[in-house]
């Protein structure tokens, strides 16, 4: 994984205070594996947030890392952990079988 320990603490922290310290959060793409180099900080979080406020809160999130990690790309993935259609998604099922769970 190719996060810097500051970096996890960071992404940690921001997810508990916007959708609370039980969410489930993945590091996937790129930076999930040491062999490549580069890349954008791809997350995925699983919440049973309603759409609205989950969309509110992705880019509250968003903003809050972006104070704290600094100017770069950031993907985030949201799904609803009981809904079939959402982890019927292949970005989704990439996400958590190959991602690290922080």
């Amino acid at each position: 994984m190719r996060l810097k320990t500051e970096e996890i603490n960071a992404i940690r922290d921001c997810v508990a205070e916007v959708f609370g310290p039980d969410t489930p959060v993945w590091l996937f793409g790129s930076r999930a594996d040491d062999r490549q180099r580069g890349g954008d900080i791809d997350l995925f979080l699983e919440t049973s947030l309603d759409a609205d406020e989950r969309l509110r809160r992705r880019f509250r999130l968003l903003a809050q890392l972006q104070r704290r990690l600094g100017e770069q790309k950031i993907d985030l993935v949201l799904a609803d952990p009981y809904d079939p259609q959402d982890n019927g998604q292949l970005i989704v099922r990439e996400a958590k079988a190959n991602g690290v769970r922080l």
